[in-house]
């Protein structure tokens, strides 16, 4: 039994030694340990990087070659490039047509802030000609545009024959932003809705084609885009002081968007809404949507110009939405 007691009490003195070496090299190989995770962790940053859209359609049928590389793309980001590509083509067949025959177009795009809009102008026009299609972005107004009619800085940009004119972001600052911010009085904001119904039915009857767009985006995905515009170098143009302001102001832009659309979808210029938590989806069908109003020459079927329910609706039904819900600031959509 002694023998037995000797033997296992043996090892107990070599492992304390051994305990002490590993406690001493510890924090060297802590160290080691945290530069690997630190390299893993940059690698996967650099992972993170999103192919340029439009590559997995350019590539998917290239043959293999020695200094080729696979990469792995979701099947849905595929048929999307498939689908945008081919609606692309479909607005190149619109702007010829709208050319030809003289007409003219004008598109507004509203909705909260990172809700999608830039992203979807930019889709549109990508490979349109720019000699007969523009985007206005106006800045602030400056010290003698206030001075002026509200309207009138708009209107010199409204469209020539043959023209398309995409505003990102348009007269309707001064249904949400303005007041929500305090850039304009109560008075001014009401004027503003009173008159805007007016203005608008006189552009349409002179025969300019009125689209008037509202990407809602939620609350929790606007904050995850407002993160990623921190952290995304190539998005640092996007960040303005009041992107956080727009979280913590997010009833007052409810309330605000509910009076403008009671105020403002009108039968000659309605509201078009827009889901936009996924963006891919929200410029889909927001070019279908242009594409099914213009009746050009060689356009595809009416089936591949159909738009989803679930992503976009009309002004009334948002209206009706808003009023079920507007005293449960959480189910109420942005």
């Amino acid at each position: 039994m002694a023998k037995a007691n000797k033997k296992k009490s043996k090892p107990k003195y070599p492992k304390a030694k051994e305990s002490k070496t590993t406690a001493a090299k510890g924090k060297g190989a802590v160290k080691a340990t945290n530069k690997i995770q630190d390299k893993d962790r940059t690698k996967l940053k650099k992972a993170k990087k999103k192919l340029s859209e439009h590559t997995a359609f350019k590539n998917k049928a290239k043959p293999k070659k020695p200094n080729r590389k696979a990469v792995w793309v979701k099947k849905f980001t595929l048929a999307y490039e498939e689908e945008l590509h081919r609606l692309q083509i479909e607005l190149l067949k619109m702007q010829k047509y709208v050319k030809n025959e003289g007409l003219r177009i004008m598109a507004l795009f509203e909705g909260r802030d990172a809700a999608g809009k830039g992203g979807t102008i930019k889709r549109i026009t990508e490979h349109m000609n720019p000699r007969g299609t523009r985007v206005v972005a106006l800045l602030s107004p400056s010290d003698k545009e206030r001075t002026q009619w509200y309207f009138q800085r708009y209107i010199q940009h409204f469209p020539a024959a043959g023209e398309i004119i995409l505003f990102d972001r348009s007269w309707y600052n001064r249904a949400m932003v303005e007041p929500v911010m305090g850039f304009c009085s109560d008075e001014q904001n009401k004027r503003f809705l009173k008159d805007v119904p007016f203005l608008e039915e006189m552009i349409v009857k002179d025969g300019i084609k009125l689209f008037k767009f509202f990407f809602s985006v939620s609350k929790d995905e606007q904050l995850n885009r407002f993160d990623s515009r921190e952290t995304d170098p190539l998005k640092q143009y996007k960040i303005s002081p009041v992107d956080r302001m727009a979280q913590d102001l997010w009833d007052d832009y409810t309330v605000r968007k509910f009076q403008m659309l009671n105020e403002t979808n009108r039968t000659l210029a309605p509201w078009t809404i827009i889901r936009s938590d996924n963006k891919k989806l929200a410029r889909l069908n927001c070019i279908k949507h242009i594409l099914s109003q213009i009746k050009y020459e060689d356009r595809i079927s009416k089936k591949e110009l159909k738009t989803d329910p679930n992503i976009l609706i009309t002004g009334i039904e948002e209206i009706r939405l808003l009023e079920k819900n507007l005293l449960k600031p959480t189910e109420v959509p942005g």
